[in-house]
């Protein structure tokens, strides 16, 4: 089970959504990626070891897509529970 979940909802450029996706597609560690419609173009979720390793991902990976003008990154909590 990896440590660190998150969800990263993406935009991009107008008509750079299929170029994207097909980028996104390649990059190991998503687990999903999603075409939207709203505010955000995408949505994709992420599995990593620890928090360098997603920082490194978003950052180093996901953002330096060309077309990809934006990021929200949601990292998942993991409450434990009272004994």
């Amino acid at each position: 089970m990896p440590l660190v979940v998150a969800y990263v909802l993406i935009t991009t450029a107008t008509g750079k959504e299929g170029a994207v996706l097909e980028q996104l597609r390649k990059l190991p560690g998503l687990s999903e990626v999603h075409q939207l419609f709203g505010q955000f173009d995408m949505i994709v979720r992420m599995e990593t070891k620890d928090y360098d390793v997603l920082c490194d991902d978003v950052l180093g990976k996901i953002r330096t897509i060309q077309g990809v003008t934006g990021t929200r990154t949601m990292i998942c909590a993991r409450f434990k529970r009272p004994q």
